[in-house]
């Protein structure tokens, strides 16, 4: 596995430890992991912007320009997973409470990619 830099909506403060919200969009901040060789390698933390209606593509272009590969996300509507998909970022399906758990998810290759059978109404 070559080096990744993956986010996952998270709860302030961030970081590994922190949980994992339930709606990327309208999450306190990201956290950004930067995996390599399978090995997390940084973790920074980045505040989310303004989610005001119809802004869902608002955390997607923040996320591009910190160039991120993949969101591991609980749920999402489908305009803004055709945004990442858009912008080249894969997104997952996750799994435990905490960043921890996802990034564990995510370097052992458990994660399912997000597929439009599972989008957010509303969105």
């Amino acid at each position: 596995m070559s080096k990744r830099r993956i986010a996952v909506p998270s709860m302030v403060p961030g970081g590994l430890d922190a949980h994992r919200s339930g709606h990327f969009g309208r999450c306190d901040v990201f956290t950004l992991i930067d995996i390599e060789n399978g090995k997390v390698v940084n973790v920074d933390v980045i505040n989310n912007v303004e989610h005001t209606e119809g802004g869902c593509l608002v955390p997607v272009n923040l996320l591009a320009g910190h160039k991120v590969d993949a969101i591991v996300v609980s749920g999402m509507g489908m305009r803004p997973l055709m945004g990442f998909r858009a912008a080249g970022i894969d997104v997952l399906i996750g799994q435990g409470v905490t960043v921890r758990e996802a990034v564990n998810g995510y370097t052992a290759g458990t994660l399912q990619p997000m597929t439009e059978d599972y989008v957010c109404g509303g969105h």
